[in-house]
């Protein structure tokens, strides 16, 4: 497991950064409700239902992907109780 390098800030930020400049128009269309685990140094990012493949396949081809992941057009990844409204755009 790579040594965290960045705050969970930091880490939100630049992944927020990354997704809309570079990956949302590859990823938005038809992927709501997936999850997006992106390496915040190189931009690369994988897609899956799951974090933890998604995760995994990334640490396999980066094994020092400082990652961060979030649930595509949700606030969070997951949930407990209540509801769980998409995101407003």
């Amino acid at each position: 497991m790579p040594i965290k390098r960045y705050t969970k800030e930091e880490m939100r930020r630049m992944a927020e950064v990354l997704y809309e400049k570079v990956i949302r128009g590859h990823v938005d269309e038809g992927n709501d409700g997936r999850i997006v685990a992106i390496d915040v140094d190189s931009g690369d990012y994988e897609l899956d239902d799951e974090s933890y493949p998604a995760v995994k396949r990334m640490l396999a081809r980066r094994p020092e992907a400082q990652i961060y992941s979030f649930r595509i057009g949700y606030p969070a990844v997951v949930h407990f109780g209540g509801s769980f409204a998409p995101r407003q755009s």
